[in-house]
């Protein structure tokens, strides 16, 4: 971390720097995790401005650039794309030679048209590059139905079009939900195996699961984590937030038996399925590091014998309106699974295969054209699956059903990163400033959105992701939501906290994920913890995007927060992912595992004792509730302590109530610690039991902690 960045002097002349850096909506100083006020220095503006095309290198340079920043919107009749909320009076920026007028209207997502009065007074006026040009600002109609339009122009020879995109004033799926709170379980799919397993839960577990859950102890929803896809073939990423899509789904879920095709082999080919089935069940038992490799090989190599069956005229005809619904998207990511395989990362054709569109693409496409179709399919057995999976918790009872888990961001070589490169930011990644519980603060190796030209593309990466994800879900948490204000940029080898803030268009990127929320029904979670202005919790819920409140840090300036002030459009739970089951956590075993990687900034000694302060500081008020007795807690009755917090929870206002499936069981381990790589086993580790013994699925009805949790919410609720 550089001097300048951590205490506040700025080096250098930084006046120009630094109003280019506003103007481009980098933020030039920041808030740090104690409250301090901290500069960013010149070095890492400069950098993060050139990962957004902008050019830094001298003081001519900087002023260069903000002068044409100024001038850029005027160089275009329209804007990229207009985002606006129904219901409200807005007006479009239309950029045309000084007097002259146009033909403007709206072509509508249903093929219907709005004209736009053209108005008769003129705008503003400003020479651009020798033409004197006017800015016209036309009003857009009022009640304009929610959705995808086009507006167009036509000024004699000169024609323009952009997106409009109408979105919901509020999300209105989780009204009536203050009336009807629910509770679910969230649960690490990949961990939670059932005596079918290949090793790794699966999209059939996940339907099991919702329908226990659900079917007998009342649950309204599932929270799974990121089901997005990693590498098309082994050694794979263990890490579901770094995927390298987040649009399409990871086949190491699919349960190969439940495809109706499998049903269909025979002989040599049926027994190498159950063959490969058999040897990964004892796998199913084991408590040491899950396997992904071993098992996606496995299910490779089934899938491939599957595909391989023909398809009945309805199966092909489903298979090909599928392929026709998700269009060049999905064909571009088959085709880059398909190339993967073949080509080593640091092949040196990947210099010409810059992305779907190069000349080496078309030229060598059809080559790949087989295995490419072997991917596309794939998709579409996961389609199939969690659309089961949805049916499943639907049935069982659930209100909500699934829900699924939206990654930061994608892995810097991945699919998303080759197909989406034109509005992806270069030479940075995303993570997070040093904070209480990283102190040396976070890089998660991901390439973000470049704000401009996402919005020049009409914003329909974002959106396309979003549907396919909304398909079968009745819920979507969107992890770290609020880098749809601003993400923290990393210049590429620089350190965590040699970073700064990069705002994005959040009016936009809300409203387009509360749109396609409302028409797919789902709800929509915003994991809302770390540093932030007030203001933004009160946006989200204004917007009808619910909250995120972990009880162990709730804490208002007199100390632990009582239940009855937490708010009311939350998802609350008593802990995450990114810390120890609550039995662990009690244990203090978060410390000690900090501790042995390096991650504290403090004596272990003053680390522990401040932690023990804290836990028992939400100990005492949860006994002052009468919900634990006096003298207990710890790790004394893990069991009884663990019902305790989570009765406590249930005393807040909270909507959605969560419990980890690892704290229902009396699991220990933490399945992830922030701030490593291969240091910890992250993602790696089974559901298993306050014994260590592992625990499946069909052990669930008969588990005594899980049984006794379960009830207590579904007789609360």
């Amino acid at each position: 971390m550089t001097e300048a960045n951590f205490t506040g002097e700025p080096d250098g002349n930084t006046e120009l720097l630094r109003g280019l850096a506003e103007h481009h909506h980098v933020a030039t100083t920041f808030n740090g995790w104690d409250g301090t006020r901290r500069e960013v220095s010149n070095e890492t503006l400069s950098r993060v401005l050139e990962a957004l095309g902008v050019a830094t290198a001298t003081p001519q340079a900087q002023a260069e650039s903000l002068a044409e920043a100024r001038l850029q919107p005027w160089r275009r009749m329209l804007p990229g794309s207009v985002v606006v909320r129904e219901h409200r009076s807005t007006a479009v920026a239309v950029h045309l030679p000084a007097g002259m007028r146009a033909d403007a209207w709206i072509v509508l997502e249903d093929g219907g048209r709005r004209e736009l009065d053209w108005p008769a007074l003129p705008g503003e006026e400003l020479d651009v590059d020798g033409v004197l040009t006017g800015r016209t600002l036309v009003p857009l109609p009022a009640g304009l139905p929610l959705g995808w339009h086009r507006i167009e122009v036509r000024a004699g020879e000169r024609q323009g079009e952009t997106v409009l995109v109408v979105t919901p004033e509020r999300l209105t799926t989780t009204e009536g939900l203050d009336r009807r709170r629910a509770w679910g379980l969230m649960a690490q799919l990949y961990s939670v195996r059932s005596s079918r397993s290949w090793g790794i839960g699966d999209l059939g577990d996940l339907a099991d699961l919702a329908a226990l859950s659900g079917g007998s102890h009342g649950a309204g929803f599932l929270l799974t984590n990121p089901l997005h896809a990693a590498e098309p073939a082994p050694p794979v990423e263990p890490s579901p937030y770094l995927p390298t899509t987040r649009r399409f789904f990871n086949p190491l879920y699919i349960r190969v038996e439940d495809i109706p095709e499998y049903g269909y082999l025979h002989g040599e080919d049926r027994a190498k399925v159950e063959a490969a089935a058999h040897s990964l069940a004892a796998a199913n038992r084991s408590d040491q590091k899950l396997d992904r490799d071993a098992t996606y090989a496995a299910k490779l190599a089934a899938l491939e014998l599957v595909f391989s069956v023909p398809r009945s005229f309805a199966r092909q005809q489903q298979f090909d309106r599928f392929c026709a619904a998700e269009g060049a998207g999905l064909s571009d990511f088959a085709l880059w699974c398909a190339l993967s395989e073949k080509l080593p990362a640091d092949d040196p054709r990947w210099q010409q295969i810059t992305g779907p569109d190069s000349a080496w693409v078309q030229e060598h496409r059809q080559e790949y054209a087989g295995r490419e179709q072997f991917h596309t399919w794939l998709q579409w057995i996961c389609d199939q699956q969690l659309e089961n999976a949805q049916a499943a918790a639907r049935s069982a009872g659930m209100e909500i059903g699934i829900v699924h888990d939206l990654a930061v961001g994608v892995h810097p070589a991945g699919a998303d990163a080759w197909m989406l490169r034109p509005v992806l930011a270069p030479g940075v990644s995303v993570g997070a400033p040093p904070d209480m519980f990283n102190q040396q603060g976070q890089d998660w190796s991901q390439p973000p959105w470049h704000p401009q030209r996402l919005a020049d593309a009409g914003y329909l990466p974002y959106r396309d992701m979003l549907r396919t994800i909304l398909r079968h879900a009745g819920g979507i948490r969107v992890d770290h939501i609020l880098g749809l204000f601003r993400l923290w940029w990393i210049p590429q080898g620089s350190g965590p906290g040699d970073g700064a803030y990069v705002h994005f268009d959040h009016e936009a990127l809300i409203g387009i994920l509360v749109l396609e929320a409302q028409r797919a029904g789902a709800v929509v979670i915003g994991e809302d913890l770390g540093v932030f202005e007030p203001w933004v919790q009160e946006y989200l819920a204004e917007r009808g995007v619910l909250g995120t409140s972990i009880l162990w840090f709730e804490h208002t300036p007199s100390g632990p927060r009582p239940p009855e002030e937490y708010r009311q459009g939350a998802l609350t739970s008593v802990n995450t992912h990114d810390l120890p089951p609550t039995a662990g956590y009690l244990a203090g075993e978060h410390v000690d595992l900090r501790d042995s990687l390096g991650l504290l900034n403090r004596p272990v000694e003053e680390e522990r004792a401040a932690d023990a302060a804290a836990q028992e500081s939400v100990l005492a008020l949860v006994r002052s509730r009468d919900l634990l007795p006096e003298g207990a807690g710890g790790t004394d009755n893990v069991q009884q302590t663990v019902e305790a917090l989570h009765s406590f929870i249930l005393q807040t206002p909270s909507v959605l109530i969560g419990v980890a499936l690892a704290d229902a069981v009396g699991e220990r381990r933490t399945q992830n610690q922030p701030g490593t790589g291969n240091e910890y086993p992250n993602w790696r580790i089974p559901l298993c039991g306050p014994d260590g013994t592992a625990i499946l699925l069909d052990d669930l009805p008969a588990n005594s902690r899980f049984t006794s949790l379960a009830d207590l919410m579904k007789d609360a609720i």
